[in-house]
């Protein structure tokens, strides 16, 4: 007997309030990495009407403008128009940045006796499954596509009269664990009084849903598009935002556990942001290798021990070999202490910008060395599978 579930992921635009927050937090540390690979950085923001609050604690031997940075990275998204809640060149800026707790520091510091440790304690996650090319959950992959193209035809002005602050919603409709169809989509759109509500709703149908989900859509898919009516008040104006809100966005939509830790604005020193993603490279280089249809790694580390206190996965029954000897495979593979992947990844690089908005994982980037599966071929040979072709590889 079929199996008929659902699941649903959303995703939001780089103009949404929490991803303004995002960005600017990223784009310091961005700054302060490209002076000094070293930097220890912890910045959060805030934003409401016209004002974004920058705080958090940095040790570095570099320098960001914070003011020139925020006004920068809101001018780049588009918040130029005072109209959509806030603009680049009247926000205030307010800043509260002081030097990270030597509490924390002696921990992570490195001497000649010991390898850094982890720089907080806590548990994260990584996922992968073959639903997609990209190793994705499919429900989170179309939903960036759709908010991707959003801000695609805003700046292009394909579509005019439209503003940085939008959202999607996809739920997909699955026969045995496979996707099938999308049964709903959800959009919405900030404009400006200049469009009326129906001439927004048939631009967004044609040249936003239609091309990114036309495969998977039916007569029976159902749109929603400004379900409210109007959205003119929004950016931070309609809504507050903050740095590290939008994690499930960030991450895999739902489907899969997540730790709890965010991202943005910390250095790869913080193990939510590195061990997260080792999490997900090992995730993909599992599926990747053929072991199994879905996997799901945990990873928890302790603050100041390099080693991490527990490595975990979860196949879902999809595994092709038995779990324990994937786990012989990976913790042969894959040593997972903080200094490691910080290395073998190269995450003292400024690359951090472009994964705020549109998701953390899934990304054709070369910067984005976590989507590598590098070490697929390994693992196979490790777990006795036969080898694996380049073409399986993304």
């Amino acid at each position: 007997m079929t199996k008929t579930t659902y699941v649903a992921s959303e995703s939001v635009t780089e103009g949404h309030p929490d991803k303004i927050c995002d960005q600017v937090s990223d784009a310091i540390l961005d700054a302060l990495l490209a002076q000094d690979p070293e930097s220890r950085v912890a910045v959060e923001c805030l934003t409401k009407t016209g004002m974004i609050v920058v705080a958090g604690e940095v040790t570095t031997n570099g320098y960001a403008d914070v003011q020139q940075i925020a006004r920068r990275k809101l001018r780049e998204i588009g918040y130029t128009n005072p109209e959509f809640g806030i603009d680049a060149e009247d926000a205030a800026v307010l800043v509260s940045i002081s030097g990270q707790s030597p509490d924390i520091a002696q921990g992570v510091n490195e001497d000649s006796t010991k390898e850094a440790g982890a720089g907080d304690q806590g548990m994260m996650y990584g996922y992968a499954t073959n639903e997609t090319p990209e190793l994705m959950p499919l429900p989170i992959t179309i939903a960036h596509k759709l908010t991707k193209r959003l801000a695609e035809v805003r700046k292009s002005g394909e579509i005019p009269h439209i503003g940085p602050d939008g959202k999607s919603q996809v739920s997909v409709e699955y026969q045995d664990g496979k996707p099938k169809r999308i049964t709903s989509i959800v959009i919405a759109c900030q404009h400006t009084t200049a469009i009326d509500e129906n001439t927004l709703k048939n631009q967004i149908t044609e040249k936003v849903i239609r091309p990114v989900c036309g495969d998977l859509m039916d007569a029976e898919t159902a749109l929603h598009i400004n379900a409210t009516g109007k959205f003119i008040i929004g950016g931070p104006e309609g809504d507050a935002g903050v740095t590290g809100r939008k994690i499930i966005v960030d991450t895999y939509g739902g489907v899969g556990r997540h730790g709890g830790g965010a991202f943005s604005g910390k250095d790869p020193s913080k193990v939510d942001r590195s061990g997260a993603y080792a999490a997900r490279w090992v995730a993909k280089n599992v599926v990747a290798a053929g072991l199994a249809d879905k996997c799901e790694v945990q990873i928890s580390y302790a603050i100041g021990v390099a080693r991490p206190t527990s490595v975990n996965i979860d196949c879902f029954g999809t595994n092709k070999v038995p779990e324990e000897k994937i786990v012989d495979a990976i913790n042969k593979h894959f040593p997972l202490t903080p200094r490691w992947i910080i290395d073998t990844l190269q995450l003292r690089r400024p690359i951090y910008q472009k994964t705020a908005a549109y998701g953390h994982f899934g990304r054709e980037d070369a910067d984005f060395t976590w989507e590598h599966a590098s070490k697929a071929q390994d693992l196979a040979k490790e777990c006795g599978q036969q080898e694996v072709s380049a073409e399986s590889i993304i």
